[in-house]
């Protein structure tokens, strides 16, 4: 490992455990293979067991003594390799004395980094006396049957919160009494364990809560601690530290351990790199539970490195215990491959190749289907990675150029995502990312994630390496702040129940686009557009919500090419003090044809467009139009409406080219008739392009007029149609004017007018003088007005009561008379 690693802003995982040098490290020696003269091979493996070696110390530790057998696995030692107790140990202690210099010697930053060979080795305790030398029981690796996974001994790791709670306890009760010797703490904080499982437990979480990485020692700053004595006085050590203690622990309390050396992908690692003839760089250990062999490691289980403080961050992972060797292969290699304690083990090559994975991978729940390898190459620009899961996840990730290690650059934990380099995609039950670098060059991809219901930060789950020879040419994409596209995973929850949209990118032709989502209930909804080139201002006149009690619409409008956010908030209708939750993000994509901006909504579009919930809610139904976009090709025509519970209503029209003036006020291009239940708001629109027809009622007798609904309405006709009259409050609820609709006359004509009043006694036009209506038999007023030259309007008056005064119900503008040029 070199030095530069130091400096890098990495985390997570240890490496260098500064007991894979040539040299032994203080109070073990080295015994190799090849020393141990005259062993046969094993006849049931293709290899020399390490079971083989212990037998054989202790054939020598007592030559009277048969060496000890088992089913499947035998030691023969022919009488040339058998050496007496004495020579044998005379010829370990010689070994001893002259490594022993060396085994000071630390490891420099230079030399860390340094490739050096893998040396397969079997450490015996120098310090142990040789009396207590006894055989120990033959083991094999390999079990007989269906292998026990973890999950086999134990559903979750909650069954041993009593137990881990009374060794945490015992753990600070002992460094506060200062107490430095293994058996004490052994006996301490295994007092109340009731198997070989719990004692194992209790040992593994001892030393994740006890013993801190030695950042000092894998820096080279300080010697490396690896022997029990030491890491239990100061408290911390490498790799061999936390190893050799663990050891020393099993075998006080009778449990089979053993130190695995191997490689990891752990700080220093490189992503993808070869490994072959290179030193291993990692210890951790094996235990025999039950006749099986299972692997932990302390070290990862006790916290991470924060390279970029030079600090150990504690934070207990409790997935190194005990892991099924499936998913420890993920990140641990053994330099021997029986330590695999696989049914088909893998090559060195093949670990190199896979993925990087986490423990919240694996502890989430997720199976990754495509690709298997840690190294993409991307295809046209573009490369795909997809997963499964059983239960809903959310997902993000991150994109940035190559760097050293895998450990580097970027923290183990994310609260969301923003990189618009790709297009993710997350459903119920799978997750696809589409990447599109965006440019050429090696990147470095992280994936987050965190069960749905989760409130915590996205975990680091899995790494790649990402090779983009040539980038697509494509636009930009706008950043996703919600992770992913489509329907959210919450929004079944939330009552959305289905889109006529997918998760994939939708092509807007001409440049609208119309979205629906299917409710379970009422909900309130807030739409957001976003487009890298476009302003606020202009994006605001893209939008225009329609609210329905199962349904939700959105008519969006793309004025420019390229790639387009439509994200969608949802609440319940009612719940006003809830926050409106993000349901789902869809990208748009227009490549040609886009709106007109003419074709903009009008600016001050409300947030509830055509009928919907607020209308039947208030008791208008049975609208003649239901949609919020009304097309006039013909400049005008006729909302009606039925009005259940008689309320007060008002209208109002609006340009969306402000800049456009008509001769009259736009509220002259509108009339209303209001007879029994039923409304009908007329519209003459005085030209094309594109109006808000806004619906106000009031509620309450005082109340305010509240927002009902609009209707965009899109009129290609370049008639201009006249005003309707000015109508006063006098008009009221049954008045209904047949003739003249116009409000505009022609000066120095006769005018029909037809006209019904209910209660009126009286009805006339005041103009040049007064002309009076008479009643019909169906009480509709009629009569013939002549518009003179000198008057400018003519009013149309009724007696409404019993004083006999004249109300004034509307007015109607006569054309200024036009003089012809005398020659």
């Amino acid at each position: 490992m070199s030095a530069d690693v130091g400096i890098q802003k990495l985390s997570f995982p240890f490496s260098c455990s500064g007991r894979q040098n040539d040299e032994s490290q203080t109070g073990c020696i080295q015994v190799k293979a090849p020393e141990l003269g005259g062993l046969t091979e094993n006849p049931l493996l293709s290899r020399p067991s390490a079971v083989a070696f212990v037998g054989i110390l202790a054939a020598c530790a007592n030559p009277t003594s048969p060496a000890p057998k088992t089913p499947t696995m035998e030691v023969q030692a022919p009488q040339s390799a058998v050496l007496s107790r004495r020579s044998v140990f005379e010829k370990l202690a010689a070994e001893a004395e002259d490594q022993r210099p060396t085994a000071k010697r630390q490891l420099s930053s230079e030399s860390a980094s340094r490739n050096i060979a893998v040396v397969k080795k079997s450490a015996v305790r120098a310090e142990e006396p040789q009396s207590d030398l006894k055989p120990k029981a033959q083991v094999t690796v390999a079990s007989v049957g269906r292998r026990k996974t973890r999950k086999d001994l134990f559903a979750n790791s909650n069954i041993f919160h009593r137990l881990d709670s009374h060794v945490i306890r015992a753990g600070a009760e002992l460094k506060e009494k200062d107490v430095r010797d293994v058996a004490t703490i052994v006996q301490n904080i295994a007092s109340i364990t009731k198997s070989e499982l719990e004692k194992i437990r209790a040992i593994w979480v001892w030393l994740c809560y006890n013993i801190e990485y030695d950042i000092g020692g894998y820096l080279g700053r300080s010697e490396k601690l690896c022997s029990p004595e030491e890491v239990i006085a100061t408290g911390r050590g490498v790799c061999c530290g936390y190893s050799s203690l663990c050891l020393e622990m099993c075998r006080l309390v009778g449990i089979e351990c053993q130190e695995v050396a191997g490689h990891s992908k752990g700080i220093g690692y490189r992503q993808g790199q070869s490994l072959r003839n290179v030193k291993s760089d990692h210890l951790w250990n094996a235990v025999l539970l039950g006749g099986q062999w299972f692997l932990m490691d302390a070290c990862w289980g006790a916290g991470r490195v924060d390279m970029e403080h030079e600090s150990f961050v504690k934070r207990f992972d409790d997935f190194y215990f005990l892991t099924d060797p499936e998913e420890f292969i993920e990140s641990h290699f053994p330099d021997e491959e029986r330590w695999q304690l696989l049914e088909v083990p893998i090559i060195l090559e093949d670990f190199e190749k896979r993925v990087f994975k986490t423990s919240a991978f694996f502890d989430i729940g997720l199976r990754l289907l495509q690709p298997q390898h840690c190294h993409l190459v991307t295809d046209e620009g573009e490369a795909n990675i997809s997963m499964s899961f059983s239960r809903p996840v959310t997902f993000t990730y991150e994109i940035t150029p190559q760097q050293d290690f895998l450990h580097s650059g970027t923290p183990e934990h994310k609260e969301s995502g923003h990189s618009s380099f790709g297009i993710l995609r997350v459903s119920q039950r799978s997750m696809n990312l589409q990447l599109l670098p965006p440019a050429s060059g090696t990147y470095q991809l992280r994936l987050y994630a965190r069960p749905e219901s989760a409130t915590t930060p996205l975990s680091w789950v899995c790494s790649f390496t990402v090779e983009c020879p040539r980038p697509r040419a494509t636009e930009e994409i706008p950043e996703n702040p919600y992770l992913s596209w489509g329907l959210q995973p919450t929004a079944g929850s939330l009552g959305v129940t289905g889109s006529n949209l997918g998760s994939e990118v939708a092509e807007v032709e001409d440049g609208r686009f119309k979205l629906a989502l299917r409710t379970s209930r009422s909900l309130m909804m807030l739409c957001e557009l976003v487009h890298p080139d476009l302003e606020a201002s202009v994006i605001k006149r893209c939008l225009a919500p329609q609210i329905q009690a199962e349904l939700l619409t959105c008519h969006v409008l793309c004025p420019s090419r390229g790639f387009y956010r439509l994200s969608v908030f949802v609440r319940d209708y009612e719940k006003m003090d809830v926050k409106f939750q993000n349901a789902a993000n869809f990208l748009l994509h227009c490549q040609v044809n886009a709106a007109g901006q003419d074709e903009l909504f009008p600016p001050n579009l409300g947030s509830t467009c055509g009928p919907g919930t607020r209308t039947s809610q208030a008791g208008l139904s049975k609208f003649s139009h239901t949609a919020a976009l009304v097309s006039t090709p013909q400049g005008k025509c006729n909302i009606t409406f039925h009005n259940q519970r008689d309320l007060d209503l008002h209208t109002t029209l609006n340009q969306a080219d402000e800049d456009k003036t008509s001769a009259f006020p736009l509220a002259r291009h509108l009339f209303c008739t209001h007879t029994d239940s039923k409304v009908t708001v007329s519209v003459g629109l005085p030209g094309a392009g594109t109006y808000r027809l806004g619906l106000y009622a009031r509620t309450a007798p005082d109340g305010d007029f509240n927002p009902m609904c609009d209707f965009v309405l899109r009129n290609s006709c370049a008639q201009v149609h006249l005003p309707f009259p000015r109508v006063y409050a006098a008009w009221s609820k049954g008045c209904v004017l047949f003739e003249p609709r116009a409000g505009l006359l022609d000066t120095a004509s006769w005018v029909r007018f037809r006209v019904r009043v209910p209660g009126a006694r009286r009805v006339c036009v005041v103009g040049d003088g007064r002309t009076d209506l008479k009643a019909n038999k169906s009480r509709v007023w009629e009569g013939e007005v002549f518009s003179a030259e000198a008057v400018a309007e003519l009013k149309l008056a009724a007696n409404l009561g019993d004083s006999g005064e004249m109300a004034i119900l509307m007015t109607f503008d006569v054309k200024k008379p036009t003089f012809g040029c005398l020659p």
